[in-house]
C-alpha cells in the first residue's frame, strides 16, 4: 500500500521542524555566546569543535542503540518523540542562560549545553531518516519520500536562516538576550508539534534492521575505497568553506556593513541567497546535466563560488556598504554551493560500485555515514577557524557597529580576508584534489556496473 497524501506531508513536517532547530544552534551559538553574553570567542570556538566532534562519534553509537529497540510503538517512533521532546528543552535552555552566570560559570553551562544538544538532537535525527524503510514500499517510494523530506529539511533551515535577527529584534525589544530567549521557545515548541504529527501519522508497517556501522568500520572502509576517501575529503574542503563564511556573515553585516538597521540587510541577503541555493539545486542543476557531466557541473560550480568569493574580495577594497552590489557575488556563491549538496552526494553514491568492485563488498551504509560525519566535522572546524577571527579582529557587542567600521580598520580587513581568501582556499583545494584523484566518471561508472552484474549473474 502506497504512501498516502498525509503520511508524505506529516514526515515532510517533521523535517522542517528538525532543520529548523539544527540552523539555529548551528547558525547562531556562537553569535549568541560570544557577542551577546560576552564569552571569548577561543572558548567557544574549542567548545563547538569538541562538541561537533564528539557528536559526529556519538552517531554509530545512537544507530545501535535504535537498531536493538523493540517496543509495540515500533524502535523508531519513540527514541523520535523522546529525542525531540529532550532537545527541544535543551535548545531553550542553551539560549536562555541565565542572567547570573558569567565568566567560567557561562562557559561551562555553554559547554553542558551545547554537547547535550548535540547527544539529544543526534537521538531524533538517526531514527528519523533510519525509518523511512519501515513505512515505505520499493526503492521508488523511498527515493522519493527522501528527495521530499530533504526538500522540506532545505525549507526549514532556509526559514530560520531568513526570520531570526528580525524576530529576535522584535521579541525582545531590541533586546537581542531576550529575543533569543523568546524566539528558541517558539522555535521548541513548533519542533514538538510537528514531531508529534509525524509519530501520530505515521505508522511503521514492517520490521527493518539498522545497519549500524562503528566508527572504526566506517574508517576501514575509507582506507579500502580511495574513491570514497577522495569525495570525503572533497567534502569536508567545500562545507569548511562555506561554514566559515557563513558563521561570520552575521558579524559582517553587524560590524562592518554597519547600520543601526543592519538586521534588515542581513535579513534581505539571507532570503536572496536561500531563494537562489533552491532554485540552484531544483532547476539550474537539473537543467545544466542535460548538457554536460556532473563532474562538469562540479567544476563549473567551484569555478562559480571562487569568482563569486574574488567579486567579494574586489569589492572589500571599493564598496561594502552596498547591498544591491553584495547581490552579485551572493548569487554566484548560493548558486554554487546549492548544486555542489547535490553533486557531492552524486559522487558519494557512486563510490558505493567502486568499492564493491575493488573489494568485493558493499560498504553502502558505512558509506553514507560518513557523509553525516564528514560534515559535523567540517561544521566543528570552521566555528573553531571562525572564532580565531573574531578573537583576532576584536569583535564583539562592546563596539557598535558603526563605530568599529570607522575606527577599526584592521579588524575589518582581518574579517573581510578571513570570509574570502579562505574559503577560496579551500575551494581550490577540493578542486585540485578532485581532478587528481577522483577516476569516476560516467563511462567508467558504467563499465563498473557492467562487471559487477557479470560477477553476480
Amino acid at each position: 500500500m502506497k504512501l498516502s497524501a498525509g503520511e508524505k506531508i506529516s514526515y515532510g513536517l517533521g523535517a522542517v521542524g528538525k532543520d529548523m532547530v539544527y540552523m539555529l544552534s548551528a547558525g547562531y551559538i556562537l553569535y549568541y555566546y560570544q557577542d551577546v553574553l560576552g564569552v571569548s570567542a577561543i572558548a567557544m570556538g574549542m567548545i563547538l569543535m569538541a562538541a561537533r566532534v564528539f557528536d559526529a562519534f556519538n552517531d554509530p553509537v545512537m544507530g545501535v542503540i535504535v537498531a536493538k529497540t523493540k517496543t509495540k510503538w515500533g524502535k523508531f517512533r519513540p527514541w523520535l518523540l523522546i529525542g525531540t521532546i529532550l532537545n527541544a528543552i535543551v535548545l531553550y535552555l542553551m539560549f536562555a542562560a541565565p542572567p547570573s552566570l558569567d565568566g567560567k560559570g557561562l562557559v561551562a553551562y555553554a559547554a553542558v549545553a551545547y554537547v547535550l544538544w548535540g547527544v539529544t538532537y543526534t537521538m531524533m535525527d538517526i531514527p528519523f531518516w533510519s525509518m523511512i524503510p519501515a513505512f515505505t514500499e520499493g526503492s521508488k517510494e523511498r527515493e522519493n519520500l527522501s528527495t521530499l523530506a530533504r526538500s522540506c529539511a532545505g525549507v526549514g533551515s532556509a526559514i530560520i536562516t531568513i526570520i531570526t535577527m528580525k524576530c529576535v529584534y522584535v521579541l525582545g525589544q531590541g533586546n537581542e538576550r531576550m529575543g533569543f530567549k523568546w524566539f528558541a521557545l517558539i522555535v521548541s515548541l513548533l519542533f514538538v508539534l510537528f514531531t508529534l504529527v509525524t509519530c501520530m501519522v505515521i505508522k511503521e508497517k514492517s520490521t527493518v534492521d539498522v545497519d549500524s556501522p562503528s566508527v572504526g568500520e566506517m574508517f576501514r572502509a575509507l582506507l579500502r575505497n580511495d574513491q570514497a576517501m577522495t569525495v570525503v575529503i572533497t567534502i569536508v574542503l567545500i562545507n569548511c568553506s562555506l561554514y566559515i563564511t557563513s558563521n561570520l556573515l552575521i558579524y559582517f553585516f553587524k560590524y562592518d556593513f554597519g547600520t543601526e538597521t543592519w538586521y534588515n540587510s542581513y535579513t534581505l541577503f539571507n532570503t536572496f541567497g536561500g531563494a537562489i541555493q533552491i532554485l540552484s539545486m531544483m532547476i539550474f542543476f537539473p537543467v545544466l546535466r542535460k548538457f554536460i557531466s556532473a563532474i562538469q557541473v562540479f567544476y563549473a560550480s567551484i569555478i562559480l563560488a571562487v569568482s563569486g568569493y574574488t567579486v567579494l574580495l574586489v569589492l572589500s577594497f571599493v564598496n561594502m556598504s552596498n547591498l544591491l552590489l553584495l547581490l552579485i557575488p551572493g548569487f554566484l556563491i548560493f548558486t554554487a554551493f546549492g548544486m555542489l549538496t547535490v553533486l557531492t552526494t552524486v559522487f558519494l553514491a557512486n563510490t558505493v560500485d567502486y568499492g564493491e568492485m575493488k573489494n568485493g563488498r558493499r560498504d553502502e551504509s558505512v558509506i553514507f555515514s560518513m557523509q553525516t560525519f564528514v560534515v559535523k566535522l567540517a561544521s566543528g572546524v570552521a566555528a573553531f577557524i571562525a572564532s580565531i577571527c573574531l578573537t583576532v579582529c576584536n569583535l564583539s557587542s562592546d563596539t557598535a557597529g558603526t563605530q568599529v567600521a570607522e575606527t577599526a580598520g584592521g579588524s575589518v580587513a582581518g574579517l573581510r580576508l578571513t570570509m574570502t581568501v579562505l574559503p577560496i582556499a579551500g575551494l581550490l583545494a577540493a578542486i585540485f584534489l578532485f581532478h587528481k584523484k577522483y577516476i569516476l566518471t560516467e563511462e567508467n561508472i558504467e563499465k563498473i556496473t557492467a562487471q559487477i552484474k557479470e560477477k553476480t549473474s
